[in-house]
């Protein structure tokens, strides 16, 4: 099958264009034919070996363990194993397979039944990929992290990255009133998806403007946390989904010296979370944002692209074209 592999750390120059051996699955794993898979800042990193923490997590000290990289997939099972209860060959399916080895920039990849579900007919397989990661983050940081409730007065930073393009949704979902925090070029784009109000953070400061959230989650993490403290109601929630080195050390500590939360999210794909997104994928409640779409040999490209942070929503790899 075609793939595309690394076999040292660098740029995304070091990615190639190869045939490898197609994978067999386990006896409690699918095989799927891959038609999407969607890239991820993940990717990037393990790529560059970048932060040298991430070597140090099992990805390989001096050359990657993982050849084949790619989290978020769609396409169909082709064969499943004797164990496999879930899914049958013909199903067309999209998951999270970081658990599974990786494997999503490949012709073909196995993954265990918990890893995905069952691809909503309303929804192509383009779309699908780019759901997995980035769907389930937003979820995560507004329900598990976050505590959201009807009513409340939400705030996305970071509103039309591939996280926050979702989670402006899912935040409308659950019936709050949501505002966007996005550069200038993208503030018609936040409004289109469903956003109440949106900041341009080249004209306005969330943290001096005088409003106050009742949830803040923050896909950029650039800023002190006092900021965010000002702008939160007394008894508001901020989540950090992008490293915040205060958020991880010390939120526990500030929430327990005030009413507000503080807390930083850690990502645990699983099928249950995948499964509410799925739901809301078929209720038209959510849709995808799709700002390119790369064909599997121009990886590389895709990820210089993602890079650049000028990205709307997310960059998908065609793998087989519809």
């Amino acid at each position: 099958m075609k793939s595309m592999i690394y076999t040292q750390y660098g740029s995304p120059d070091v990615l190639q264009y190869k045939e490898v051996d197609k994978p067999v699955p386990a006896d409690d794993e699918l095989l799927i034919q891959v038609h999407a898979a969607s890239v991820n800042y993940g990717d990037m990193i393990l790529v560059s070996g970048k932060p040298y923490i991430a070597r140090l997590m099992g990805y390989g000290l001096l050359k990657p363990k993982v050849p084949i990289l790619g989290t978020d997939i769609a396409g169909l099972v082709e064969a499943v194993g004797k164990n496999v209860t879930q899914f049958q060959p013909g199903d067309a399916v999209f998951g999270d397979i970081s658990a599974c080895g990786f494997g999503a920039f490949a012709e073909y990849a196995t993954a265990t039944e918990q890893a995905v579900v069952l691809k909503p007919a309303n929804v192509r397989f383009e779309q699908a990929a780019a759901v997995p990661q980035a769907a389930v983050v937003a979820l995560q940081g507004l329900r598990t992290k976050g505590h959201i409730q009807p009513g409340q007065k939400v705030l996305v930073i970071g509103a039309s990255g591939g996280v926050g393009t979702f989670a402006i949704q899912i935040a409308k979902s659950f019936g709050t009133e949501v505002t966007g925090v996005c550069s200038t070029s993208n503030v018609d784009a936040v409004y289109a998806i469903g956003a109440d109000d949106v900041i341009d953070h080249t004209q306005e400061d969330f943290a001096t403007n005088g409003r106050q959230y009742d949830l803040i989650f923050d896909i950029v993490a650039n800023r002190p946390i006092a900021d965010y403290l000002h702008a939160l109601t007394p008894t508001g929630s901020y989540v950090a989904c992008a490293f915040n080195p205060i958020a991880l050390l010390f939120g526990r500590f500030i929430t327990m010296k005030t009413d507000q939360r503080v807390t930083a999210l850690s990502h645990k794909p699983n099928q249950a979370d995948l499964m509410f997104v799925q739901r809301l994928l078929e209720e038209g409640k959510v849709f995808p944002v799709i700002d390119r779409c790369y064909p599997l040999d121009e990886l590389a490209a895709a990820m210089r692209y993602l890079k650049q942070g000028r990205h709307r929503g997310k960059i998908v790899i065609t793998v087989v074209s519809a």
